[in-house]
């Protein structure tokens, strides 16, 4: 059995048992519900504490990547530019669609007090304004922010330290970075163990908010799988028009040369796997310079995970959503535009490694509760297709944008 399959017969049970006895004795399952949730909120903690060292860890190692990577040359300067603003196009898509499509499910008070009760969140969060906003951006204290997990600041400090390091000398550069990336590499191993948990955490968790809610929390989770899987494919739909609007690419003959790869990706849920159909199909099909698509796949597949940042934002909606909080236009930026910086460095980790060590901070950016994030740890899984038929076509789409701007450069 997988640990996403251990994962879910957790949340299986916890689920079960929690509805049942709620239907039979409510009573006790209130007093069942107050012993077991410490155990879930116990494991939660053990996650987040990772989380500060891990992600400025990511964006220190991230920026000196990216930096590389756009040394090596004009195309690759300009395959950067566009995975950035393509990341970014991706998170305000989200950012403006995943608030309203959660709005069109009802939501329940009950089940806002039971999530809020499991996971140790009751109160709601007001919506930031844009003074506040602005003027958090930039630490007056690294080392304050991480202690408050102030996410955006830290993230602001992280790239400033990032790009700082390339302009110093060359040996000391590597060390700052080989230290960085080993403190990476030790809190993954800590996520990993504690993951090796999730099971028993998961279900702590979803016992508590069942046994006071009842079925509202496995439809509110059914809600996020959807939500998130709508977004997914207005993204991927969103790639097609880039590739024609900005490669110059008519939509029938890229959907056609693109399909065998999407096939791929829908079948593998790799991206990496996916990257020979995706060389053949930039290639042969779409007639793109070998120089471009060599180079541009590849770092493609390093470095640009278009759904990502979608799935960052979404589940911060969700939070949002299922707790009653309102989200302001300021939040909601501050969400994006970390999401675009954290996905760059993010590409790579295993799965659920990667869902608390960006997802913890983006919520938190947002001035969001990340209780709720260990349930939906359980389901992200399920739209991994449809997640990975997203990023292979955004990894086609900007190919096509960077191979129409180096054909100009020779026109």
């Amino acid at each position: 059995m997988t640990a996403t399959q251990r994962i879910l017969l957790g949340l299986a049970l916890g689920a079960a048992a929690g509805i049942a006895l709620a239907h039979w004795a409510p009573d006790a399952a209130v007093r069942v519900a107050d012993v077991v949730q410490p155990l879930g909120k116990l494991w939660l903690g053990a996650l987040q504490m990772t989380v500060v060292p891990l992600v400025l860890s990511l964006v220190v190692v991230g920026a000196n990547t990216a930096t590389d990577a756009a040394a090596s040359g004009r195309i690759a300067r300009r395959a950067i530019v566009v995975f950035l603003l393509l990341l970014a196009l991706g998170a305000a898509v989200a950012a403006l669609a995943a608030p309203e499509l959660f709005m069109l499910f009802p939501r329940s008070e009950s089940l806002r007090t039971a999530l809020g009760t499991a996971t140790g969140h009751l109160a709601t969060t007001a919506p930031i304004g844009w003074s506040d906003w602005l003027a958090g951006i930039v630490p007056t204290n690294a080392i304050m922010a991480a202690a408050q997990s102030a996410m955006l600041p830290l993230v602001v400090f992280a790239m400033f330290l990032g790009f700082a390091l390339t302009r110093i000398a060359p040996e000391r550069r590597a060390l700052a970075v080989e230290l960085f990336g080993a403190i990476a590499d030790a809190m993954i191993v800590v996520v990993r163990w504690v993951l090796l948990l999730a099971p028993f955490g998961v279900f702590a968790l979803i016992f508590s908010v069942c046994a006071r809610a009842g079925l509202q929390m496995l439809g509110a989770l059914g809600a996020y799988v959807l939500v998130e899987c709508i977004v997914y494919l207005m993204v991927t739909v969103l790639m097609l028009v880039v590739a024609r609007l900005w490669g110059g690419e008519p939509f029938v003959r890229f959907a056609t040369a693109i399909a065998p790869a999407q096939v791929v990706a829908a079948s593998t849920q790799s991206s990496l796997a996916s990257l020979p159909a995706m060389i053949e199909s930039a290639d042969r099909r779409l007639g793109y310079p070998t120089a471009v698509t060599s180079l541009v796949l590849p770092m493609a597949v390093s470095l640009f995970r278009l759904t990502s940042p979608v799935q960052y934002i979404v589940s911060s909606c969700f939070i949002a959503w299922a707790l009653g909080i309102d989200l302001g236009p300021a939040q909601l930026a501050a969400g994006a535009a970390l999401a675009v910086v954290i996905s760059l460095g993010s590409v790579g980790l295993p799965g659920q490694v990667t869902f608390i060590a960006t997802n913890v901070p983006v919520a938190q950016a947002m001035g969001l509760p990340v209780g709720p994030l260990g349930l939906m740890l359980a389901v992200d899984t399920l739209p991994d297709t449809l997640a990975t038929l997203g990023n292979v076509t955004a990894d086609l789409a900007a190919t096509s944008v960077v191979a129409a701007q180096s054909s100009r450069d020779k026109a």
